[in-house]
């Protein structure tokens, strides 16, 4: 799965070195086809923050049903069962916003929609390291590298690794010896959604909290030490907390959005796991508002964290109708299945007869300046609801463009 987000003229910034290749087929350099739809080529400046106008207002004034819109949004799912929940928020106009919700506080197994969490965790604790400047925040994501170890393993996803001398792509599994700078590893995470990278950004958040401004210079010696002689009940209190009171301090209950457990077996040997996972539609409606207020962390981390949500590659599911080609799209993405087979039924990948979640995350911007937010979360057993999200996207865009 490569949807890539980070526009594409981000490398002199980010070094994240895929960016670098789709640079170099732009203009030419590499003999390619971009094949991107052209709302994936919005480049670095021109992605900015919708509600920046409203900062001062509350997340609740924005989450306030529209009677009209409400109805209309609840009948494109007429004949649909309970399995389907959703929020949705119409920006285009930010002195007349309109919201619509079905089973908003329903929770599902958030899946990859929780590597939101950790990239909050992650942009609270560069803050905490740096208060003052938000250049050396960057400057730490482009310079610190951090090597994979058993954190990175177990994840079927790849990984794309471009090579800036000889312009070859590769794409494979993490391996313990890999060796990314933190802005990479954090594009894995989002980009191609690799649990590798998510459990190993997670890591790092970790460190960060337990060393503060000594962090920069830790070694990794340093940190397999601290791995190594801290009890696994503070570890697992610690990394915790770090990806979820960011979620508190913005007013996401515990029953609203919570992340209890590191995305990779690798990462259980040293993490217990506490709590569990669980999202809801309103959970992640109430982060959404609040990171195009710019009240993610602070104004700059809110717009960088939106940047890192942008996809510049091939879109899937929600993103993937073919309504949203021409817009730009921020998007995250999360699924988990389950599936029994002593049922004797069919039952396969995102086809799960136990559980079979899917959920989608997506600020939508139209050229024509139609701007919107929506959470979609399904659990719809026996089938690939991808084709579901996809056709509900295209209806929910008809409605809102109308």
């Amino acid at each position: 799965m490569g949807f890539n987000p980070y526009p594409i003229d981000g490398y002199s910034r980010t070094g994240i070195k895929r960016l670098l290749r789709l640079e170099r087929i732009k203009s030419g350099e590499i003999k390619e086809n971009l094949n991107l739809p052209s709302g994936a080529l919005k480049s670095y400046n021109e992605i900015s923050l919708n509600l920046i106008s409203k900062k001062k207002d509350s997340t609740a004034q924005f989450l306030k049903k529209e009677e009209q819109f409400n109805k209309e949004i609840n009948g494109l799912f007429y004949g649909l069962d309970k399995s389907y929940s959703l929020s949705v928020i119409d920006i285009s106009d930010v002195n007349n916003i309109r919201y619509a919700a079905r089973n908003e506080t329903a929770g599902y197994q958030p899946g990859s929609v929780g590597k939101l969490a950790v990239l909050t965790g992650l942009f609270t604790q560069l803050a905490k390291i740096y208060p003052d400047s938000f250049e050396k925040r960057i400057e730490l994501l482009r310079t610190k590298s951090v090597k994979a170890g058993l954190w990175g393993l177990i994840d079927e996803h790849t990984i794309p690794i471009f090579n800036i001398e000889t312009n070859k792509l590769v794409k494979r599994q993490v391996i313990t010896s890999d060796v990314f700078s933190l802005f990479e590893w954090t594009d894995h995470m989002m980009s191609v959604s690799n649990n590798g990278a998510a459990s190993i950004v997670w890591r790092e958040t970790l460190l960060m909290a337990a060393f503060g401004e000594d962090y920069p210079a830790l070694t990794q010696e340093g940190a397999d030490a601290y791995f190594k002689n801290t009890p696994k009940k503070e570890l697992t209190d610690l990394g915790n907390d770090v990806v979820n009171l960011p979620l508190r301090k913005l007013g996401i209950t515990f029953e609203e959005w919570r992340l209890g457990t590191f995305f990779t077996r690798g990462a259980n040997n040293f993490i217990g796991s506490k709590d569990g996972s669980i999202g809801s539609p309103i959970g992640l409606m109430k982060f959404l508002v609040q990171l195009e207020q710019g009240k993610v962390v602070d104004e700059k981390s809110s717009l960088e964290m939106k940047r890192l949500m942008y996809m510049t590659d091939r879109r899937i599911r929600y993103a993937q109708s073919p309504a949203l080609r021409d817009a730009a799209v921020y998007f995250k993405s999360g699924s988990l299945y389950k599936c029994d087979r002593s049922k004797g039924e069919p039952c396969g990948k995102y086809m799960g007869n136990v559980q079979n979640f899917m959920n989608s995350v997506a600020i939508v911007e139209h050229p024509n300046n139609k701007k919107y937010m929506v959470v979609l979360m399904t659990n719809v057993l026996r089938k690939n609801s991808a084709s579901d999200h996809m056709y509900l996207a295209g209806s929910i865009d008809k409605l809102i463009n109308k």
